[in-house]
């Protein structure tokens, strides 16, 4: 089987987007001439979705999400059809989260926890990855977590000045959404259970929360 899997944005972008295009346009033998009607394409899977991150720059820099929106971009522009994904991994992807809870219980039962895991804390810097979309809680496996709770912290990507639309038919725009295009927007789904300063201060609030010693 050929697929793709796209983990992280490369260091020189046109030689890669040109690569993956040929692989895309040739399903797997870019040393052939492009085929326009082999579509849907070979697989592509994709983690690692946040359009920007936080460095020591004074504005955000380019992530993955944004080298995936080239990506999707230009092959649309050369074949008309929309670039689709075998899979999105990834926060705020249902199956990273439903394997993180399972890797959580794993480790519980390796302890001998008698005591069931009840709230999971899902902790970031991002309202479109970190904190998006906690309705998929319901979904979790069985005898699993009942409640999954977002804590955002304010020292990375997140701004708290900046304000979310509340009309979803006009807010669906790149300098609003910075989610995949594939995710729906939902104003309700970025809104953080907790915010905190940073991450130390989102330790200290879970063991608040949970009556740790």
């Amino acid at each position: 089987l050929i697929a793709v899997v796209l983990f992280g944005e490369p260091v020189r972008w046109e030689t890669n987007l040109q690569l993956i295009i040929d692989v895309l346009l040739t399903s797997g033998y870019p040393g052939n001439p492009y085929q326009h009607e082999n579509y849907p394409h070979i697989p592509v899977l994709a983690c690692n979705m946040d359009l920007m991150w936080v460095a020591e720059a004074q504005s955000p820099r380019f992530g993955h999400g944004t080298f995936m929106v080239c990506l999707e971009n230009i092959y649309k522009k050369i074949t008309g059809k929309d670039l689709k994904y075998e899979a999105l991994m990834g926060k705020p992807s249902k199956l990273t989260y439903q394997y993180a809870e399972y890797l959580i219980r794993a480790q519980a039962a390796k302890r001998q926890w008698k005591q069931p895991i009840q709230t999971l804390y899902a902790v970031g810097d991002n309202l479109m990855t970190d904190v998006y979309d906690n309705s998929w809680e319901t979904e979790l496996a069985s005898a699993a977590a009942a409640h999954c709770r977002s804590v955002l912290v304010c020292t990375g990507v997140y701004n708290p000045h900046t304000e979310v639309p509340l009309d979803t038919s006009e807010s669906i725009t790149e300098t609003v959404f910075h989610g995949h295009r594939d995710f729906r927007f939902d104003p309700g789904l970025v809104e953080p259970d907790h915010i905190v300063p940073d991450v130390d201060a989102a330790v200290d609030l879970v063991f608040q929360l949970e009556n740790f010693a």
